[in-house]
C-alpha cells in the first residue's frame, strides 16, 4: 500500500503579485551525474499544478529537481525585458520521508527565492 507522501509546489509571479499561471514546470530524477525525466506540467489559474507531481506509488525517497520554465513565462507576458535575465530556474531537493513536500517559487524576471513550504 502507498504512503501518504506527495510533491506539490505553486510559482507566485511576485513583479505582478500575482499566481504564475501558464508556467512549463518539469520533474526530473537526479542519478549522480544525470536527471531522468519524469514529468511536464503547465500551472493553472492559482499558480499550481492540478495533481501532486509525485504521490501514491509514483513517490520516492531520492534527489529530484523541479524545472521552472520562466523565462518563456515572462516573455509570453511581453513584461518589457528585453534580455532575460533568468531562464529556467532548476530547485534540487532531496526527499527522505514518506511526508508531504512542497516546494513553492516566488519569482520575477530578475530573481527567485523558494522553501520547504506545507
Amino acid at each position: 500500500m502507498a504512503g501518504s507522501g506527495r510533491l506539490t509546489t505553486h510559482v507566485l509571479d511576485t513583479m505582478h503579485g500575482t499566481p504564475a499561471r501558464g508556467m512549463r514546470i518539469e520533474l526530473h530524477y537526479v542519478h549522480g551525474d544525470h536527471t531522468h525525466h519524469i514529468a511536464d506540467s503547465y500551472t493553472n489559474a492559482d499558480g499550481r499544478v492540478d495533481q501532486p507531481l509525485l504521490e501514491g506509488e509514483q513517490f520516492q525517497m531520492g534527489e529530484f529537481e523541479i524545472r521552472f520554465h520562466v523565462g518563456q513565462f515572462f516573455e509570453r507576458l511581453d513584461v518589457g525585458v528585453e534580455n532575460p535575465f533568468l531562464n529556467v530556474v532548476p530547485i534540487r531537493f532531496t526527499i527522505s520521508e514518506d511526508k508531504h513536500y512542497h516546494v513553492p517559487l516566488l519569482v520575477s524576471p530578475f530573481a527567485y527565492s523558494t522553501y520547504r513550504g506545507s
